[in-house]
């Protein structure tokens, strides 16, 4: 398998939300193959935590490790993000904007949980995109851009309707900016959205004090990011220990299907369509 060539020693990786879970594991695995690692997280004390553990797997140490407290929703920090890194650097080989919260709210509940939720998962990654795609487009060398999605943005499960809001938007985002990219001539850098299953990160750790038997380490999480963006997946739809992708596939058809056959809207949780869904998910 081909390695993508932004993945190289000696390139530089921005990562959002690089404190801790699949941020961390991603910064800690760009820092093995040789590159340079910005971590870009809320709180310097726990950047300068985490900057160690990159650094120890870093081949050139901790002068290859650089943190900056930012806070992704507002345009202000992400810029200077940007201005820091290519004034140090000179480029941005891969950018990963990864930083999200939890929870927001249902469809009529907690309106400040809905802004911050909204401010964070989805302007924090239109602030990344709009910030440092030009730039990357001006250095003309091949490049990656990664977006963590969530499936909750695609099959929209009841409960935190806010969550998944920012999550449906940072599909159609990247969906959009793989488009654009791809139709500019010239342009050598690919999109990715990352779709994490169950995942033991900083996130769930507020629910669970040890990682349920059904979720991933954020380490498996970057293992198949790495795997799929050397394929060439724009996709990158990642299983945990409970659900399969052939599981993911069927719950993501349903949900089209909605549509297509005129459903009640979230059917699949709808007592009416139990027995159907439980049938389709079968195969049957």
């Amino acid at each position: 398998m081909t390695t993508h060539p932004a993945l190289s020693p000696g390139r530089v990786a921005v990562i959002t939300g690089a404190a801790s879970g699949i941020g961390l594991a991603a910064a800690i695995r760009f820092a093995t193959l040789g590159m340079t690692v910005c971590m870009a997280d809320l709180a310097q004390s726990s950047l300068d935590k985490a900057a160690e553990e990159v650094a120890a797997k870093s081949p050139q140490g901790r002068q290859t490790v650089l943190t900056m407290p930012t806070d992704v929703s507002k345009i202000e920090d992400v810029t200077r993000l940007r201005d820091t890194v290519y004034q140090r650097f000179g480029e941005v080989a891969v950018l990963m904007n990864n930083a999200g919260t939890s929870p927001g709210g249902g469809p009529w509940e907690n309106i400040d949980a809905w802004r911050r939720v909204l401010e964070t998962n989805l302007w924090g990654i239109i602030n990344g995109v709009q910030t440092f795609t030009p730039h990357m487009l001006q250095q003309g060398t091949p490049a990656a851009i990664i977006n963590t999605g969530s499936k909750q943005g695609i099959t929209c499960p009841p409960g935190d309707t806010a969550y998944n809001v920012s999550k449906a938007g940072v599909k159609v985002l990247t969906e959009a900016l793989a488009h654009s990219l791809r139709s500019t001539e010239g342009c050598q850098i690919t999109a990715h959205l990352l779709i994490p299953g169950s995942t033991f990160t900083g996130m769930t750790r507020r629910r669970h004090t040890e990682k349920p038997a059904g979720a991933w380490w954020p380490e498996q999480v970057v293992d198949m990011l790495i795997e799929s963006m050397n394929r060439g997946d724009f996709y990158i739809l990642c299983p945990d220990n409970e659900v399969t992708q052939a599981i993911d596939h069927k719950r993501i058809l349903w949900a089209a299907g909605d549509i297509v056959e005129n459903r009640p809207a979230l059917s699949r949780w709808h007592p009416d369509y139990a027995a159907a869904f439980a049938q389709f998910l079968k195969g049957d």
